[in-house]
């Protein structure tokens, strides 16, 4: 299997004329037929929802588009929430997942109408203080502990993660919260991190489906929505397959008609919060060939970094590499391909086998579009790249400018001499 990158060679140098590189670029076309595939997928449930994890990606223009869909917003912190308000989602269009949460924004959260899912027994008592009650609507996470494996498989470790609440502080946590007013009850769970595998949802589904009929017989809780989360991955590798989510849809609708629809609960209603299938593809990082380098090793230097993207860095996770223009050429060279950050492990790429890159080639990294330009940081001094997206027609659109020194410089403000050293007033 190849992996294209979705815009031309000829197409980057022309934006690269006007936004120089580095810079992400957005596929709309990709994303709009992504986005119908999901809702097509579990349309057989009329209360389906996808809340886009916003932290993949907070870049408003491409959650509005998510948003023609009927998306909402999955936030974890304050400035996800103000973000999502400020773009018209409202109300239960917006599901506010966090941990360890301060007051303030259990309260915007409540403010703005929106579901707050508890990660912990302990916060129960927390938010009733914040708030002065319970909201009628609320969701817990849950978290089975263990190891979670499909077919033998094993998918991830629960167990090892801090987010959610045990089985046990689960059914106590639906009897109090029930008993302080709650009148309807969701359940959330995150147990496996980018699978690539048609089997992860509905695997999750079974034991979310099985743990509800149990909640809502032991407690008399009403439950209103199940929330499979995200966990649906992407093939970063060219040799993997990709998830099929129709096929995705259609298990998880099968465990649904085993297990909830007997027990008369058919009304229940269900959401995802994918981050990464709904984006991930869809976004790729453009950055230039500016050095080689010939010691112990061939390096190629790039103008992006790990400040542009960080997950080569911090997981060693595998991101494909085109150049662009020599696509049909051997991968004869094998190449770390680096950046210019004071840290050894700033390396897109290690004993890669690409073909012979020139000084100036674009370099187009994959699988950018969550997890790309939201984990940047200003290491360095480096600054964050633009946003770029390409649209259904072909032509393009600046929809986030890159960061210059002022922005770098503006939070130190504290005093006149800073003002006047960094360029304010």
């Amino acid at each position: 299997m190849v992996k294209k990158p979705f815009v031309t060679k000829e197409k980057l140098e022309e934006i690269a004329a006007q936004i120089p590189t580095p810079f992400h670029i957005y596929d709309e076309k990709g994303l709009r037929e992504n986005a119908k595939a999901v809702q097509e997928a579990f349309a057989w449930n009329p209360g389906f929802r996808e809340y886009f994890a916003v932290k993949a990606n907070p870049n408003p223009t491409l959650i509005k588009l998510l948003g023609e869909y009927g998306f909402g917003c999955d936030c974890s912190s304050e400035t996800e929430l103000m973000l999502s308000d400020a773009m018209g989602f409202h109300g239960d269009k917006i599901m506010f997942s966090s941990n360890v949460t301060p007051a303030s924004e259990y309260a915007l959260a409540e403010k703005l109408g929106a579901i707050i899912n508890l990660d912990d027994f302990t916060h129960i008592d927390f938010l009733e203080k914040t708030l002065g009650y319970i909201p009628e609507t609320i969701s817990c996470r849950y978290n089975p502990g263990g190891l979670f494996s499909i077919s033998n498989d094993i998918m991830d470790n629960p167990g090892d993660a801090k987010y959610g609440m045990t089985t046990e502080q689960l059914f106590d946590a639906f009897r109090i919260l029930k008993e302080k007013g709650a009148k309807r009850f969701g359940i959330h769970a995150f147990l496996a991190s980018n699978t690539v595998s048609n089997e992860y949802y509905p695997a999750l589904a079974k034991v979310l489906f099985e743990l509800a009929v149990k909640l809502e017989k032991e407690t008399g809780a009403k439950i209103t929505f199940i929330n499979l989360s995200g966990g649906v991955g992407i093939p970063y590798r060219p040799d993997q397959e990709p998830n099929d989510i129709r096929v995705i849809g259609e298990g998880v609708h099968k465990v649904y008609d085993e297990i909830l629809v007997p027990a008369g609960m058919g009304d229940v209603a269900i959401y995802t919060e994918m981050g990464r299938f709904m984006m991930g593809p869809y976004g790729g990082l453009v950055t230039r060939a500016i050095h080689e380098k010939h010691i112990y090793k061939e390096y190629i230097g790039c103008d992006a970094c790990a400040v542009n993207l960080m997950r080569p860095a911090m997981y060693g996770a595998y991101h494909h590499i085109t150049v662009m223009g020599k696509e049909d050429q051997p991968c004869d060279h094998k190449y770390d391909v680096t950046g210019s950050l004071c840290e050894n492990n700033d390396k897109f790429a290690i004993d890669r086998m690409l073909p012979k890159i020139d000084l100036g080639d674009l370099l187009f990294i994959h699988d950018t579009g969550a997890h790309g330009f939201s984990m940047g940081y200003n290491y360095n001094g480096k600054l964050r790249s633009a946003e770029v997206l390409l649209k259904e027609d072909g032509s393009f659109e600046l929809i986030r400018r890159a960061e210059t020194p002022k922005d770098y410089f503006a939070t130190l403000d504290g005093t006149p001499e800073y003002r006047k050293m960094f360029g304010g007033e």
